[in-house]
């Protein structure tokens, strides 16, 4: 099997390292991720200027874009044969709920599907969920080549997402791996208020809510419990049950 990692860490990142290293036991693995950190970047492809590609190794390549970019460049062109799988991560953080509207993490993954291919996003959750120092990369990459190994033995539709959280735990103490759908978070906490070295006003963008919707079959749910939270994830946004209603108000 031929796979295509990306991430939004960068390629510096240790939880790409770790998903590298566990993925080239199992698969000829390549490689084309961000130059630094483009966090939160979600579906953003740069169409203002070009990209620039540097090759840092074997089947290696840092380009200075975004995980979309990455994986539309991959893909479209700079590979010569097309991967079977795309698997973005290991994400520094949790990709649950509403992250994923703006994970880069997910985009990377979001658009190997648009480009026809399976494809695994893979985060790591920390025991706070925000801001704690991850460690335990290794069980990451080790569910990560489980549910390849599962692909390679029943195939997974080219039109499913997979978003993989996984708790920082060490494997053994690992609650098993669950099905879930996306849970919700609270809204946003306010953002932060400060000055610069020259005395002017600058804003941070506050932490993200705990979650709301966090019950039994969320996402959130399976990780306080200690397991790993697979979601399967589709780009069609439309709310189906809506559409009627939004024709009648249309009418009035």
């Amino acid at each position: 099997m031929k796979i295509l990692v990306s991430n939004d860490d960068g390629y510096l990142a240790t939880g790409i390292n770790a998903l590298i290293d566990a993925l080239e036991q199992v698969a000829e693995v390549t490689v084309v991720a961000p130059d630094r950190n483009r966090s939160a970047a979600s579906n953003s492809l740069t169409l203002s200027r070009p990209l620039r590609v540097s090759e840092y190794g074997e089947k290696r390549y840092k380009v200075d874009g975004t995980p979309s970019d990455c994986v539309h460049l991959a893909v479209t062109g700079l590979l010569d044969e097309e991967p079977d799988l795309v698997v973005s991560g290991i994400n520094h953080g949790a990709n649950l709920g509403d992250d994923t509207i703006y994970s880069g993490t997910v985009a990377a993954a979001m658009e190997g599907r648009f480009l026809g291919l399976p494809t695994i996003a893979v985060s790591m959750v920390g025991r706070t969920l925000v801001g704690a120092k991850l460690t335990h990369f290794e069980t990451a990459a080790r569910v990560a080549v489980e549910l390849v190994e599962k692909i390679e033995r029943a195939s997974l539709a080219p039109d499913t997402v997979l978003n993989v959280n996984v708790p920082d735990l060490p494997y053994e103490e690992l609650q098993g791996i669950r099905a879930t759908r996306l849970g919700f978070r609270h809204k946003s906490e306010k953002v932060l208020q400060d000055l610069d070295p020259y005395g002017r006003t600058i804003y941070w963008v506050g932490p993200a809510g705990e979650g709301q919707d966090a019950g039994e079959g969320t996402d959130f749910h399976a990780i306080s419990q200690g397991a790993a939270s697979v979601t399967p994830l589709k780009v069609d946004l439309t709310r189906y049950e809506a559409v009627d209603g939004i024709a009648a108000w249309l009418e009035r």
